[in-house]
């Protein structure tokens, strides 16, 4: 895939609608430190990042943590810079052994729940001693392909397709301050 154009990727920002600006987003992390802190900070754990959308979010909820921990990162998707999911694709896996540990699965956003559920399986099969997940966002639908709940979130929002703070659109727009729903001629 080539990409799309600059002039493309800004009229797609420029129709979206702000959901959450900086600043709340800002808040609803040091909310999830607070309370990530409070249950993980005596118990060693080990934050995976899940590529690319959790890059932004553990980022900022790891220089909030201020207790011993240890990072990694895996990389599956099931988005491959589309706007909807397929099979779960694995790229990389952490190099930090899991075994005994607590792991602390971070990312963007849990929609369908899929990827988080492998993922959490994946590290519980490593023999991760307790496996807990963060995402910023939780989607609110009637689509989800799991029961799995995050133990910690940051923000629920209706179901949108959103970029910023993480999530993409098209694989662009992770960087945007604040998390947007696209314009539906867009999606």
């Amino acid at each position: 895939m080539g990409g799309l154009s600059v002039e493309q990727i800004t009229a797609v920002s420029k129709r979206a609608r702000c959901l959450y600006t900086e600043q709340q987003v800002e808040a609803a992390l040091d909310a999830m430190a607070a309370a990530i802190t409070a249950r993980l900070s005596d118990s060693n754990p080990v934050l995976l990042c899940i590529m690319n959308g959790g890059l932004i979010v553990c980022g900022k909820l790891a220089t909030r943590l201020n207790f011993p921990l240890q990072m990694d990162y895996l990389h599956a998707t099931r988005y491959r810079d589309k706007t909807v999911g397929s099979d779960l694709q694995w790229k990389s896996y952490p190099v930090t052994p899991l075994a005994g540990r607590v792991v602390l699965v971070v990312d963007d956003i849990l929609d369908e729940g899929a990827t988080l559920e492998n993922i959490i399986e994946y590290c519980s099969a490593q023999g991760a001693s307790e496996v807990l997940s963060a995402v910023l966002v939780e989607k609110q639908h009637k689509r989800k392909l799991s029961e799995l709940q995050a133990d910690f979130i940051g923000l629920e929002v209706d179901d949108f397709y959103l970029y910023g703070y993480g999530m993409d659109y098209k694989g662009y727009l992770r960087n945007a301050a604040g998390i947007f729903a696209v314009a539906e001629q867009d999606v």
